[in-house]
C-alpha cells in the first residue's frame, strides 16, 4: 500500500515539476491589457452621493430583476449585497457619532458596489466557454447565458466579488452589471447614471471620466465648481456645489491594471469596502498558467497516468486468486 501511495505521489510530483518547468519561462508571457481608447464606464463620486438608492431601483427595473428582502415585513427591496438579482448597491460607511458626512472619524459616507469592468478582467480569463467576454470597442464586460455552463469560475476569479450565481436558476446563470448595454440601441445609457439626482454616478468614456475625476481632486476643498449629471458630454444637466475634501487618488485608474468604473471618495477606500489591489491584473499570469497546463495537456496526462496505475493495481484477475486448501470448501 505504501509503495502504491509513494508511486502516486511521485507521479503527481513529476507532473507538477514538468508543469512548473514548462510554465516558468512563460509565466509573464503577456502584459496586463489596457482599457480600450473608446471604452465606456462610470465615475462614482462618494462626496456627491446622498444614499437615496435611486440607482439601485433603476438598475432593478432596467434589468427586470425581482426584489430581495432582508426584513420580515417584505415591504421594501432591501438587498444587503450584490447578488444574481441585484447588480448595483449603495453601501454605507459609519463611524462613531456619524455627525459629519464624508468624515472618517465620527462620520459617514457611501460607496457604490457594481461591476468595475476591468481592463483585463479575470472573469473573462477564467471562463472556459467564453460566456464572459469583453467588448473590444466599448470594453463592457458582458455575459452570455446561452454559453454559460454554470461552472462559477468567474465568481471565484473576480477580485471585487461581483459575478454572482443564481442558485434558483434551473440552467445555472450568472448575474452582474453589463453597463446596461441592452439599452444603447434605444438611445439610453446606464440606468444608475440616468436617474442619479446629484450626478454622483456619471456615465461616459472612461478616458473623459478620468480627466473629470482629476479635475475635481485638484480643486480646493470648499470651493464651488460645476458638476455634470447623467452622461458626460450629453445634454447639460450640470449644477454648482462646494467641492468635497477628496482623497488625492482616483480608484480604478491603476488598480488591477485599471478599470472602466472610476471612484472618488473622502474616506479611505479600504474603509468603504474597496480592495487594495496591485496595478497588475492577475488574469495575465493565471491565463498563461492555465493555457500552458491544459494546452499542453501536461497535468491532465500526469494525473491520468497516476489514476490508471492505481486502477490496475486494484484489479485482481481470477488466475491470480489464491487456491483454497483441500477440505475447506463451504466452510
Amino acid at each position: 500500500m505504501n509503495t502504491r501511495r509513494d508511486f502516486l505521489k511521485g507521479v503527481l510530483a513529476s507532473g507538477a515539476a514538468l508543469s512548473t518547468a514548462s510554465i516558468a519561462p512563460e509565466a509573464n508571457a503577456r502584459e496586463t491589457r489596457h482599457r480600450p481608447a473608446e471604452g465606456l464606464g462610470l465615475l462614482y463620486d462618494a462626496t456627491l452621493c446622498v444614499g437615496c438608492k435611486a440607482c439601485v431601483a433603476a438598475c432593478k427595473e432596467a434589468n427586470e430583476n425581482p426584489p430581495e428582502f432582508s426584513t420580515e415585513d417584505h415591504l421594501w427591496d432591501t438587498p444587503l449585497d450584490t447578488s444574481g438579482y441585484t447588480f448595483n448597491l449603495i453601501k454605507m460607511y459609519r463611524n462613531g457619532t456619524m455627525e459629519t458626512k464624508d468624515a472618517e472619524v465620527n462620520g459617514y459616507s457611501f460607496m457604490k458596489t457594481s461591476c468595475m469592468h476591468c481592463a483585463d478582467p479575470s472573469c473573462v480569463s477564467a471562463c472556459p466557454v467564453s460566456a464572459m467576454s469583453k467588448d473590444p470597442v466599448t470594453g463592457v464586460v458582458g455575459y452570455d447565458p446561452e454559453a454559460c455552463v454554470g461552472c462559477r469560475y468567474c465568481v471565484v476569479a473576480c477580485p471585487f466579488g461581483i459575478p454572482k450565481y443564481q442558485y434558483d436558476s434551473p440552467t445555472g446563470k450568472i448575474g452582474k452589471c453589463e453597463l446596461c448595454r441592452h439599452r444603447y440601441k434605444d438611445g439610453h445609457y446606464s440606468a444608475c447614471a440616468e436617474v442619479c439626482p446629484t450626478g454622483a454616478t456619471l456615465y461616459g468614456k472612461t478616458a473623459d471620466l478620468l480627466v473629470e475625476a482629476k479635475r475635481r481632486i485638484a480643486l480646493a476643498p470648499g470651493s464651488v465648481t460645476t458638476y455634470p449629471r447623467g452622461k458626460l458630454g450629453g445634454p447639460d444637466q450640470s449644477y454648482e456645489a462646494p467641492v468635497g475634501n477628496y482623497l488625492q487618488h482616483v480608484y480604478g485608474e491603476t488598480e488591477y491594471g485599471g478599470t472602466q468604473v472610476l471612484k472618488l471618495s473622502a474616506v479611505n477606500f479600504a474603509k468603504v469596502g474597496m480592495p487594495d489591489l496591485k496595478p497588475e491584473a492577475a488574469a495575465a499570469r493565471s491565463e498563461t498558467i492555465q493555457h500552458t497546463l491544459y494546452g499542453g495537456l501536461i497535468m491532465p496526462f500526469a494525473v491520468l497516468g497516476a489514476m490508471t496505475y492505481v486502477a490496475k493495481r486494484n484489479v485482481h484477475h481470477e488466475d491470480d486468486a489464491p487456491e483454497q486448501a483441500p477440505g475447506k470448501e463451504g466452510s
